[in-house]
């Protein structure tokens, strides 16, 4: 079975939680997009209702309205019933890295705002321990740009500006990415510190304690690990 269809299933699964009248966080990237257009079919069909999106890009914020979600803002809604997101690597304790599609901001700031944050994904993307398989993207400001490389190279990463088509890749939020190895992440509590104390940093990728399910599918399996928080 290829990785789209075991995308799929666990998108699919995700779904199942949503009900009527809720308001949801609506996440990026290409396991997510499968979210998306089952939310939308549901609506269509009339399964659910009165069902509000927040996007948590400009690229989730176009895909929803392709497919007819209906969106809402945080001007009118401050708080989240259910947000449906992936991924890059998960560990044992459902903590995670995002930020691989480059909305790791809004991404954070819609799961903080949420009652329940179900992460999505393929098997592929499991871990025992966070950064056995992805570095951790960590948006700064540009002014900042030196001045976080060595920071981050003091803390024993290895960070690389990420670029698209020749020139440094630019966020929503017009900021900088510095996709930074770390290697195995031993400590995640006190990296995690040492990253929301920098000035120059906006956000970084390390998502601790924030996810309440996972739906991972290996093949036509499905499974759902709840959180231990």
């Amino acid at each position: 079975m290829n990785q789209n269809l075991s995308k799929e299933l666990s998108a699919k699964k995700a779904v199942e939680f949503v009900k009527s009248g809720m308001i949801l966080g609506l996440g990026t990237g290409s396991t997510t997009d499968f979210a998306l257009i089952e939310i939308a079919n549901l609506i269509k069909i009339g399964k659910i209702k009165d069902v509000l999106g927040i996007p948590t890009s400009i690229k989730t914020e176009k895909r929803a309205n392709e497919l007819g979600i209906p969106l809402t803002t945080f001007e009118e809604y401050s708080n989240i019933d259910l947000t449906i997101d992936g991924a890059d690597e998960v560990d044992d304790n459902l903590n995670l890295i995002k930020g691989g599609g480059g909305a790791l901001l809004k991404e954070k700031i819609v799961a903080q705002a949420s009652n329940e944050l179900i992460i999505i994904a393929d098997s592929s993307k499991i871990s025992h321990n966070l950064g056995e398989k992805w570095a951790v993207p960590i948006e700064i400001i540009k002014f900042a740009k030196e001045v976080e490389i060595e920071f981050l190279k003091s803390i024993g990463g290895k960070p690389k500006l990420r670029m698209a088509d020749g020139l440094p890749f630019i966020t929503d939020e017009g900021n900088y990415i510095l996709d930074t190895n770390f290697g195995v992440i031993e400590n995640l509590e006190l990296l995690t510190t040492l990253l929301d104390k920098r000035a120059g940093i906006v956000e970084h990728g390390l998502f601790v304690n924030l996810a309440s399910k996972l739906i991972v599918a290996d093949g036509e399996k499905v499974k759902i690990v709840t959180s231990k928080q």
